[in-house]
């Protein structure tokens, strides 16, 4: 799944390629990608339909582009989710779903949502130009100049799910998917079940810095790509995962102490640490009740 790198990569693409241009013609080639629009495919079309793209937008993995009455197009990725900006007279892709036909814009061009797996989509948010209330609880994110890292330090102290889990949770942090929760907590040399109140306000400060830096090198990379799946708006994949550190390396030895690294399940998908630099937590003391005496 795209995660934050990979989805500001396709904002930034879209942000040079459609911005002032008008959305002449949309056609939904499939309902399943606007499932989520009340208006239903042809409501979702004539809403967009004579619409300027002001702004290209993203809050973690959500994308959204402000409309020159106040209205968002909102996409997310989901799976394998790809917008591509292509010129009319490309064949169209196998998986193509939505197409918006656009003036103005690189002398004619095409912005098309192609998904094969169709779990991402696409809607309008009405309103939602400066932030679509759909996704409004989400958190910010760790490259976000307005994140707060002192309300992130004291709530994770204040739980005692896993780290892992808390780098996860897109209402205390977006953005941070499972590649690069690994990626970071391999750098921290933290264990992803190490409770998030069992842990100090430098150790998850550190975590924070991990993430950012990790996040912000796969940015200059055009983010991780492990199959053709993901790619960038002019179609081109992106190379961090040459310089992944734990993720995808089961039975590799650890590039810091030769320790193979290893995989469990985690939460229907995996996790990669190295079981020497990144020791599991012990167990809690499980204390017994006290139990009164009999008169």
């Amino acid at each position: 799944m795209p995660e934050l790198p990979e989805v500001e990569v396709v904002r930034a693409g879209l942000e040079r390629h459609v911005l002032g241009a008008t959305i002449t013609r949309v056609d939904v080639l499939h309902e399943r990608p606007v499932r989520r629009d009340p208006r239903g495919p042809s409501g979702f079309a004539e809403a967009l339909t004579g619409r300027r793209i002001e702004a290209a937008r993203r809050r973690g993995k959500y994308l959204w582009l402000p409309l020159d009455n106040g209205d968002a197009l909102l996409g997310h990725l989901g799976m394998s989710g790809q917008l591509l900006v292509q010129p009319p007279a490309l064949p169209d892709e196998r998986h193509l779903r939505v197409r918006l036909a656009l003036d103005g814009a690189d002398e004619g061009r095409e912005l098309r949502f192609v998904d094969q797996r169709m779990f991402g989509g696409l809607s309008v948010s009405d309103g939602g130009a400066d932030l679509p209330r759909e996704i409004a609880h989400i958190a910010r994110d760790p490259l976000d100049p307005a994140f707060d890292d002192d309300e992130f330090v004291r709530r994770s102290r204040r739980r005692a799910a896993g780290v892992k889990r808390l780098l996860l949770d897109q209402g205390l942090i977006s953005g941070v998917g499972n590649i690069y929760a690994d990626e970071a907590l391999w750098r921290a040399r933290l264990h992803g079940d190490r409770p998030g109140d069992r842990l100090t306000g430098p150790q998850l400060r550190g975590l924070l810095e991990h993430a950012r830096v990790v996040m912000s090198e796969a940015l200059g990379q055009g983010g991780t790509s492990f199959d053709a799946l993901y790619v960038n708006v002019n179609g081109e994949s992106g190379y961090f995962d040459r310089s992944l550190h734990a993720y995808g390396r089961e039975g590799e030895p650890c590039e810091r102490c030769g320790t193979p690294i290893r995989r469990i399940a985690f939460m229907n998908r995996s996790s990669y640490f190295c079981p020497a630099c990144q020791p599991a937590p012990r167990r809690r003391r499980q204390v017994a009740p006290v139990v009164p005496l009999a008169d």
